[in-house]
């Protein structure tokens, strides 16, 4: 008899949490949630800032309720993996509530929902799906999925290279170009994702594409910011050799680097931190995917978001998402100690809002 009882307190607590985890992955796509206005809603805010948002109300899982069919515990398509990754979001949003409340953080975590950030943010009407993109974290792809779903291409292999960032030809609007009350509407209602990386490598991969390799269209970044960085940050003047990853490193770790940022205009969005991209603690996003994991991410978001019968990711090619440790010490084995703990203490909130451990190499 004790046998059974206790059996059957098991099974309602699994039944328990197949439920939060549907309703979790779900929820943004199939329940209305309640508006709530915010406080300073509107309010005025620093150059940029078009309004503060309120985060959407929490969800309460009625009574009574039952999984879909697809959904089912004892169906194929609720497979252990995918219970697996469910458990692995909730507790990416569950780690990322907790540093939003650390009062300690508040200035590295925290930032008004301006307008840089809604530029950031492109809208799927059609699917309502909102994506905030993170650059040098593999989001051309997704911006393919979606232009895919907002039905200007048929398929990601018909997309031109030079359309996938052209955003008069893509058909991706970004969320900045909607009313206040649209904009509201939308980031109460829609399903919101974004991908992460750790910060050192994002910063390792960005001065590689735009300082060394340079690509031919973006001239700026090798002409016009590579000598404004130079010129305030390099130590050495008689060194005639471009920008090298020590300056980068000095300029970013500089707490009044912001100067030469409002110099540089958007083109910072490859190197600034996820906070000012995304807002992540006072917009309530519905997922948030790994770089490192993103063979698993990828699919989960996909079907989170409920199109995963619509669009698939692209072939990922091998390797291309593992954390290079050797890459990340050796870039920055040449660099002063103190240089490095003035970047980490600008990029903290992103490690530690994330997940991410700090470098090994300051820990030393």
């Amino acid at each position: 008899w004790l046998l059974s009882d206790t059996m059957h307190h098991q099974w309602l607590l699994l039944a328990a949490c197949f439920w939060v985890i549907f309703m979790f992955m779900v929820a943004s796509k199939f329940i209305t949630l309640t508006f709530k206005d915010p406080d300073g809603y509107g309010a005025k805010q620093e150059p940029l800032i078009l309004t503060a948002v309120t985060k959407v109300e929490e969800v309460h899982v009625p009574e009574g309720k039952h999984w879909p069919e697809e959904f089912q515990p004892t169906g194929k398509a609720f497979s252990g993996n995918l219970i697996h990754q469910a458990l692995v979001h909730m507790e990416r949003l569950e780690l990322l509530r907790n540093v939003c409340r650390d009062a300690a953080l508040r200035n590295l975590s925290h930032t008004a929902v301006s307008k840089f950030v809604l530029d950031r943010i492109f809208v799927c009407d059609k699917h309502k799906i909102l994506f905030c993109q993170t650059p040098k974290v593999g989001n051309t792809q997704w911006k393919k999925v979606l232009i895919v779903l907002n039905g200007a291409f048929s398929s990601i292999e018909e997309i031109p290279e030079n359309i996938v960032h052209d955003h008069e030809k893509n058909g991706l609007p970004r969320l900045s170009s909607f009313s206040d009350s649209e904009i509201k509407k939308r980031l109460n209602l829609y399903f919101k994702f974004f991908i992460v990386r750790d910060p050192f490598e994002r910063l390792i991969s960005a001065f590689k594409d735009k300082f060394v390799h340079n690509p031919r269209f973006e001239p700026w970044y090798r002409h016009e910011i590579a000598p404004g960085i130079i010129r305030k940050y390099r130590k050495n003047r008689t060194e005639t050799k471009g920008l090298q990853f020590e300056d980068f490193v000095r300029y970013l770790g500089d707490p009044n680097h912001r100067w030469l940022d409002v110099q540089f205009g958007d083109h910072i969005i490859h190197w600034v931190t996820y906070v000012e991209l995304c807002a992540p603690c006072e917009i309530t996003y519905s997922v948030i995917g790994h770089h490192e994991t993103l063979e698993d991410d990828a699919p989960f978001i996909l079907k989170a978001a409920g199109i995963d019968h619509l669009v698939s990711y692209p072939t990922i090619p091998p390797g291309i998402t593992v954390y290079n440790k050797t890459k990340v010490e050796r870039y920055f084995s040449g660099i002063s100690k103190r240089d490095i703990r003035r970047l980490y203490a600008r990029f903290e909130g992103d490690f530690k809002l994330f997940g991410y451990r700090e470098p090994d190499f300051l820990l030393n």
